[in-house]
C-alpha cells in the first residue's frame, strides 16, 4: 500500500464556489481546460480530463465534502480504485481545501501527487483570477 497523498491549499473563494468548480461539469472544464462530465450526487459517475480520470461519488455533503472512488485510464486492470476525500472549509480570506487521496498505485503515485497542484490548484487560481477581473 502506498502512502496517502495529503495536500491543503487555500483560495480566495467560498467553499460553495470551489465545491461547484469541482462538481459542475461546465465550471470544472473551464477551470482545468479539459472536458469533464461530473455529478454532485452520491452514486453519480464522473469523468475528467477528457475521460482520462473516472469514478463515482461515494459521499457528497454539498459545499463541505466529497468522497470518490477514483482511477486513471492508464492504471492496470488489477489496480484497485483509489479513494479521494476533499473537504471544503472556511478560511481567512476564502476557503481551505484539504485533500487525502489513498490507494494510488505505486507506478502513478508521483504523477498523481504532482498532478493535483499542476492540473487543479494552479489552473483553478488562474480561473478564479480571470473571473474576478
Amino acid at each position: 500500500m502506498t502512502k496517502p497523498i495529503v495536500q491543503s491549499v487555500t483560495f480566495k473563494a467560498s467553499p460553495r464556489e470551489l465545491f461547484e468548480i469541482y462538481t459542475n461539469s461546465k465550471k470544472h472544464s473551464a477551470a482545468t481546460g479539459q472536458k469533464a462530465n461530473l455529478s454532485n450526487k452520491a452514486g453519480g459517475r464522473f469523468t475528467a480530463f477528457d475521460g482520462s480520470i473516472s469514478g463515482r461519488n461515494l459521499v457528497v455533503i454539498p459545499n463541505r465534502m466529497i468522497v470518490q472512488a477514483w482511477r486513471a485510464t492508464h492504471w492496470k486492470k488489477t489496480d484497485l480504485d483509489s479513494i479521494l476525500t476533499i473537504w471544503f472549509s472556511d478560511a481567512p480570506g476564502g476557503c481551505r481545501i484539504d485533500l487525502v487521496h489513498v490507494g494510488v498505485p505505486q507506478h502513478d503515485h508521483k504523477g498523481v501527487t504532482q498532478g493535483w497542484p499542476n492540473y487543479y490548484w494552479k489552473p483553478w487560481r488562474a480561473y478564479l483570477k480571470q473571473r474576478a477581473s
